[in-house]
């Protein structure tokens, strides 16, 4: 099974491309192609992209390794996305066993500044892939903030789903209106925020408008259950006879546990009207729309404006 090669696997075989050129520029879209044909890359290795959906993996791993060449003075750029192999880049080659990586590269100033330059004492200071020997370095800058970032929602959604088990009843119904009224339900007039608790009997929790007009409504099953208290297929079951008694075309069941396979599969049998939500997915969407969270600090990842600097 092939692999897509971390960032510093692609530095010796991109300054190899560039040397073939003999001494002409090579254009950064032509090495990536390159690289994934040397690499014996997949079409689904190739297209695989970060989080974000916006930039390709082997992308960002090459754009990475370009980059570090070049503040280590063995590229140059000549021009948008063009680069050439410098005096240094060619010496770097000479032997064959020596391996290009940011150990090697930690010989040039150039790149020992790069490396250590830091924003000023007002910005919070990402820390970058190491380079020791015994790390995992095997991450772009891009691929270790993001990874940073979903260990740190990782905690709090876990955090959330723990503390929202323990709250009271009335408590739990009052999370769930601002929930829901932040992902658009609920409707906009006076009152909207109480119209998920005005049910309360045949197996219903609550009904809450999906409009703002109230035209179409979704009914609510919550189960404020502990971790292993999973709900069952008969509850399923259950929350769908009182649908039917509603004459409802639709309901949400929550629970802060978990479904059984059963419960799960009983609901796709039933034509998929009723949408399920465990403890997991609610943490998430509480995180989402900052309900028990707040946004502490925004980050902005910027990158360089190509077309700025077009000639």
């Amino acid at each position: 099974m092939t692999v897509i090669p971390n960032y510093q696997q692609f530095m010796r075989p991109f300054l190899e491309i560039a040397q073939a050129a003999n001494g002409n520029e090579v254009k950064l879209r032509d090495v990536i192609n390159q690289l994934a044909d040397k690499f014996n890359l997949t079409e689904a290795e190739r297209s695989e992209t970060l989080p974000s959906g916006k930039q390709s993996v082997l992308d960002n791993r090459i754009g990475w390794a370009r980059t570090y060449l070049t503040k280590a003075g063995l590229l140059d750029v000549t021009r948008r996305a063009h680069f050439v192999i410098t005096d240094r880049g060619i010496k770097a080659l000479q032997d064959p066993k020596v391996i290009i990586d940011n150990h090697y590269l930690k010989q040039f100033d150039e790149f020992i500044a790069f490396k250590e330059s830091k924003a000023d004492a007002t910005t919070p200071h990402i820390e970058l892939p190491s380079d020791t020997d015994n790390s995992d370095n095997d991450i772009t800058p891009d691929e270790a903030l993001r990874a940073a970032y979903k260990t740190i929602n990782e905690a709090l959604t876990s955090e959330l789903l723990s503390r929202t088990r323990n709250v009271t009843p009335a408590f739990f119904e009052n999370l769930l209106i601002q929930l829901l009224l932040a992902m658009g339900y609920g409707g906009t007039g006076e009152g909207a925020a109480h119209a998920l608790g005005r049910s309360g009997d045949n197996g219903i929790d609550g009904v809450i408008d999906q409009d703002p007009l109230g035209v179409d409504q979704i009914y609510i099953q919550a189960k404020r259950y502990g971790e292993g208290n999973n709900v069952s297929a008969g509850d399923i079951r259950d929350f769908f006879g009182a649908l039917n008694l509603k004459k409802a075309q639709k309901g949400i069941f929550i629970t802060t546990s978990d479904f059984t396979p059963s419960a799960v599969q009983t609901s796709k049998d039933l034509g998929m009207r009723i949408v399920l939500i465990n403890g997991k997915e609610l943490a998430k969407l509480m995180l989402r729309y900052n309900i028990g969270s707040r946004d502490e600090q925004i980050l902005h990842l910027k990158k360089i404006d190509e077309e700025f600097f077009e000639a």
